[in-house]
């Protein structure tokens, strides 16, 4: 089975209209409150008010200008902490938590997740370790009061530099929680640039086969590296990944068939990519034999 598309308001450029495109299919939301200058989260509220049963994904860690004035004046964070524009602390992972609710309408949240923890200690993997269990410890506590259903991490380099792997994430959720915890998904970026954890996958190594194990869902991120993709990939390529495809859907369907990935992120704005996106998601997933053809090709000198 191919992976979900889900609609991703990272580089969305019509966030209301493409999340109610999402809603009337069903998709997963991700988002955060630093995207689209801090003011995503505000513009998709409606589009979830409308649709109470839609989910959503947030985070918890990158923050604008402006939050980080009010996380000092709230005394979250001190000033040289807010100059940093990023905090994994228990008090600004709390505050932070609480509005997202607010500015997302929700009482409780589907899916917090820490954005980018590597940016905490980088190189310092001990240290980096313990801010994720504290941030953890705190997100079980949401977990606990009803706040929130489950967390995660969304990692752009962590889980591929192996500051963390999904193994060490599990056991710190389950030190922060004191036995039974509540991580329940990782979110990192797959696509046919960033192929390391496609080709692992495909030896049964790797991020993907080890969340999968564990139950998590997987988000696959920047699926076509920032829009960058079709225009890389050409139609020879494209045929051979699947004949009448384009460039796009063929790398969308790519990702979507990777062993372990439940979600594809998309920031689609207008409705002809989504619609296109959507039909690709709709085929049948590429086979193992089909990916390994496909990431040769593409690792060739």
């Amino acid at each position: 089975m191919t992976a979900d598309l889900a609609l991703g308001t990272y580089r969305c450029q019509a966030i209301p209209e493409a999340a109610v495109r999402a809603a009337a299919s069903g998709a997963w939301i991700d988002t955060a409150p630093n995207y689209a200058t801090g003011q995503a989260q505000t513009l998709l509220a409606p589009a979830l008010a409308a649709h109470p049963c839609l989910n959503v994904s947030t985070k918890t860690g990158y923050f604008t200008a402006a939050i980080g004035t009010d996380a000092v004046n709230t005394g979250v964070l001190t000033e040289d902490q807010a100059a940093a524009g990023h905090s994994l602390t228990p008090d600004y992972v709390r505050w932070q938590t609480g509005r997202n609710r607010a500015q997302l309408g929700r009482d409780r949240l589907d899916l917090p997740l820490l954005h980018n923890p590597e940016r905490t200690h980088p190189g310092d993997r001990p240290a980096l370790h313990c801010a994720i269990r504290d941030a953890f410890e705190v997100l079980e506590g949401e977990t606990a009061a009803g706040h929130v259903a489950g967390y995660g991490i969304a990692t752009w380099a962590g889980l591929e530099e192996e500051a963390f792997t999904v193994g060490e994430l599990l056991a710190l959720a389950a030190e922060a929680a004191g036995g039974q915890h509540h991580l329940v998904a990782v979110q990192l970026p797959v696509s046919l640039v960033m192929m390391t954890p496609i080709v692992q996958a495909l030896h049964g190594r790797g991020p993907l086969p080890a969340a999968a194990d564990a139950g998590l869902r997987v988000m696959a991120s920047a699926p076509l590296h920032g829009g960058e993709l079709p225009g890389m990939v050409d139609q020879e390529l494209a045929d051979l990944i699947r004949p009448g495809l384009t460039p796009a859907q063929a790398c969308v369907l790519a990702v979507a068939s990777c062993p372990g990935v439940t979600n594809v992120l998309l920031a689609a704005s207008g409705a002809p990519h989504w619609k296109e996106a959507a039909d690709a998601i709709a085929q049948p997933s590429l086979t193992a034999a089909k990916l390994r053809e496909i990431t040769g090709v593409l690792a060739s000198p």
